[in-house]
């Protein structure tokens, strides 16, 4: 399935039949991925009065409760109202779904006992252009990333500065497969946070950051069409699919 796409004024040519998947499932496992210290997913039948929620166990249908915290279980989509005082949701800011986006890979710098992603690093390996997303795929490419329980490892995030010079050259979606942009521990400061939706001096509520993703190592660098899915929560986040076209 060709179509043909129009981006400021330029045409691309995408294979709607070639979806590129980077999220992350959410499953009722010890190996789904956590953050934030959070215990793994819970699914469970509903059983009562007589009910039966599980096949399995001689019931009609699958009917099951679903305990999962969407920061910490996989990836996801926050929009600013993960850190302000006003109610916004990920439902009410996110109203468009395609994107045109740069992947890039990157070896995020030592710094002490960190891992950071530099201005400097993405001033040398991305130059701007006419996309509106970016996503990192931080090296080395681990497949233990799909399984990794992330909480107290201090992983990588980004600077605020680099944050900054992003969203100053027309970056409005950030895709990284850390579980945040900001260091684990760093006093609730949340800078890269704050900077990227510029809360609360001049909010940019359009804007999105999805964590937790996986690129495979078979995607090559490069730009795509980026579909970002997700459910309509009402709240700051939700779970997340974020669907990668080439471009041809």
């Amino acid at each position: 399935m060709i179509t043909t796409i129009t981006h400021q004024g330029k045409k691309y040519n995408v294979d709607l039949s070639q979806p590129i998947d980077i999220s992350l499932p959410l499953s009722n496992t010890p190996e789904n991925i956590t953050a934030w210290y959070v215990s793994k997913p819970e699914f469970t039948p509903v059983m009562e009065n007589g009910f039966v929620g599980d096949v399995n166990l001689g019931g009609a249908v699958n009917f099951r409760n679903i305990f999962f915290n969407p920061h910490g279980h996989g990836t996801h989509t926050e929009c600013v109202g993960h850190i302000s005082k006003e109610p916004y949701t990920i439902n009410q800011c996110l109203k468009h779904f395609f994107f045109l986006a740069d992947v890039i890979s990157i070896v995020p710098e030592k710094i002490e006992n960190d891992s950071v992603i530099t201005l400097k690093q993405i001033k040398q390996l991305w130059q701007p252009t006419d996309t509106e997303a970016i996503i990192f795929r931080t090296l080395p490419n681990d497949e233990a990333k799909k399984t990794m329980q992330y909480s107290n490892t201090n992983p990588t995030y980004i600077e605020e500065d680099a944050v900054l010079f992003l969203t100053k050259n027309g970056i409005n979606h950030l895709l990284i497969d850390s579980p945040s942009i900001d260091k684990e521990e760093d006093g609730g400061a949340l800078k890269a946070h704050h900077a990227f939706w510029e809360y609360p001096q001049n909010t940019q509520a359009h804007r999105t950051i999805s964590e937790l993703i996986f690129v495979a190592d078979s995607i090559l660098d490069g730009k795509y069409l980026l579909n970002i899915q997700i459910a309509s929560f009402e709240s700051d986040a939700s779970p997340s699919k974020p669907v990668l076209y080439a471009l041809i």
